[in-house]
């Protein structure tokens, strides 16, 4: 014989508040499902008094009436307690005539099944209305929550314990408060610490580290080179003595001057080491290491191009080389925008005609802001991007260069760029790398630079410029 876990649930119910004991509940109904006997075992499994404080415990009516500030939820919550009592009778007197029954060995009616089902349902919304009401009455009353962090002094003499043991003038014993561990997100060997269960957010892939432009060596002619050293040519001087002639006279002598200059090629290069584990682990590792090497060297070439000062390793650099700034004409109202003017026209003078100016990002951003008497823009384009110029130039805007400092010249015809090797990132084992599963990333260059005519290239200071 099998009841639904409904009807079963009433006969439990009686078992539990004293009407039969639990064995003859079990008796009278005969076999039991197992399925709900994990469900019932909890009130079938104390005695009545303690079945009682279980059942009142799980399903019946638990509001305390405390100065509520509503008195319209009060109301409320004392119709529905009413109604949930009234269920709980009926519920009761269902059990107790299906034990009665089951003891005569009447088997429980369809309809008395249905019936016995049904109240329990009804009884079970109305424990869920109950439970709603208490949480309307909380927020009403505006108490804190239960678990509202208090210090430890505080949780001590704010215990009831500790109040009754001091207000007997104690002399002697001990008063015990027990503290509930409050959670936090430490990840220390303590109490409460649960930070290590939390799972951080991480963004896939690597965010990599800003990158300066590098354009000084798209301003330079290329070309290639054998061997170490580069020789070339260099006209140093030239007296032109042409004139018209008489017939039957003497022609005059013109002069020229070359002289033989030597550079060698210089190497730039830098490495990274890192375990054959990890770079087959991060994919993306191994190009990141190629990139940032290879910007490494570019780095430094841009630096060199402009500045080396030819001492050691180091590459000899067009602004050593270069023609000091000299304005060829004077100018009223002199502004940044007319020196650079005047630097060109003295590298046109030089008959090497400027295809491009360098200065720092912070002067080009000076004269880009640069307002008329009527506040509008000279150079500057606020609603747009344009390719940086000037005078019809290219601008390089570099941190490379010094802030206040400008290089106007002829870059494709007053130099070259040769490379003796291409910039290049290859990838070997060191020393005892091989059996300890490391990898040494090198990149590396070699290049040489040329400056056929120092007079091509005009370098200045802004400041002493506009002071003259």
């Amino acid at each position: 014989m099998k009841f639904s876990a409904a009807s079963l649930l009433a006969v439990a119910m009686i078992a539990a508040v004293g009407i039969v004991t639990a064995g003859d509940a079990f008796a009278a109904i005969g076999p039991i499902d197992p399925a709900f006997l994990s469900a019932a075992a909890p009130f079938l499994s104390v005695g009545a008094a303690s079945g009682i404080a279980r059942l009142a415990s799980g399903i019946g009516p638990r509001i305390m009436f405390e100065a509520p500030n509503d008195q319209g939820v009060e109301k409320m919550a004392k119709e529905i307690t009413d109604k949930f009592q009234k269920s709980f009778d009926e519920v009761k007197a269902i059990a107790e005539k299906a034990v009665t029954d089951a003891k005569k060995g009447i088997d429980m009616a369809e309809g008395e099944k249905a019936k016995a089902d049904e109240a329990l349902i009804k009884m079970n919304g109305l424990a869920a209305q109950v439970s709603e009401i208490e949480q309307k009455l909380a927020r009403a009353k505006g108490g804190k929550e239960e678990d509202e962090h208090k210090t430890l002094g505080q949780v001590f003499t704010e215990d009831e314990g500790v109040k009754s043991w001091l207000a007997g003038d104690p002399s002697k014993g001990r008063a015990d408060v027990r503290v509930k561990t409050t959670l936090t997100s430490l990840t220390t060997d303590a109490a409460g610490s649960v930070g290590d269960a939390i799972q951080t957010t991480r963004l896939p892939g690597i965010m990599p580290l800003p990158q300066r432009r590098l354009t000084v060596r798209d301003l330079i002619s290329p070309g290639r080179m054998d061997g170490n050293s580069l020789e070339y040519v260099q006209e140093t001087g030239f007296t032109n003595s042409a004139a018209t002639v008489a017939e039957g006279a003497s022609k005059p002598e013109s002069d020229i001057k070359l002289d033989l200059k030597t550079t060698s090629a210089k190497v730039i290069a830098h490495w990274m080491k890192a375990s054959k584990q990890v770079l087959s682990d991060i994919s993306q590792l191994r190009s990141i290491i190629d990139q940032r090497l290879l910007y490494g060297l570019a780095y430094v070439e841009e630096t060199q191009l402009l500045k080396g000062d030819g001492s050691g390793q180091n590459l000899l650099g067009i602004i050593p080389q270069a023609t000091a700034y000299a304005a060829p004409i004077a100018l009223a109202d002199l502004n940044i925008i007319d020196v650079l003017r005047l630097s060109m026209l003295q590298a046109a003078l030089a008959e090497y005609p400027a295809t491009g100016h360098v200065m720092n990002p912070i002067d080009w951003a000076s004269i880009e802001t640069l307002k008329d008497s009527e506040g509008r823009y000279i150079i500057g384009n606020p609603q747009g991007t344009i390719t940086p110029t000037l005078w019809g130039l290219p601008v390089v805007a570099t941190q490379a260069m010094t802030v206040r400092k400008f290089l106007t010249g002829a870059f494709k015809l007053g130099a070259q760029v040769f490379d003796r090797w291409d910039a290049r990132v290859e990838a070997g084992f060191v020393n005892d790398d091989f059996i300890k599963n490391l990898v040494t990333i090198l990149g590396e260059e070699r290049l040489a630079l040329a400056v056929y005519r120092p007079e091509a290239f005009i370098y200045g200071d802004f400041d002493t410029a506009l002071a003259a």
